[in-house]
């Protein structure tokens, strides 16, 4: 199964969710309003988006998150990759270190991750 793909504000919805499932839609609404300055209006209707798309479930007013947040960030990063590197992983990771300089410590962990495979 493909993950499905969420826009801006609903990455930002799931990151509430993530941090607090499950959780009764109504403590959900007040979050939102909260960090978000949503509406519970806005924030019912993008329960029922999410969970229309199979991203959560909202059963007896608790809701709980069926793709988690480390598959939604894996989606995104190969979506970037391909669309603006062409699927090139090295031409990536080339385009964010010109930019950014990174520590001995950070090129330490880098490394360490690409030769893990994780």
């Amino acid at each position: 199964m493909d993950t499905p793909k969420i826009f801006e504000s609903e990455y930002r919805f799931c990151l509430i969710l993530w941090e607090h499932e499950p959780i009764k839609s109504k403590e959900l609404v007040k979050l939102c309003e909260k960090y978000l300055g949503w509406k519970s209006t806005t924030t019912y209707t993008v329960i029922k988006r999410l969970s229309e798309r199979g991203i959560l479930k909202n059963e007896n007013t608790i809701v709980t998150s069926l793709v988690s947040k480390d598959e939604i960030q894996e989606a995104e990063m190969e979506e970037l990759i391909e669309k603006k590197f062409e699927g090139s992983l090295p031409a990536f990771i080339a385009a964010f270190c010109r930019h950014k300089k990174l520590s001995e410590e950070k090129m330490d962990e880098l490394k360490k991750l690409i030769e893990s495979g994780e």
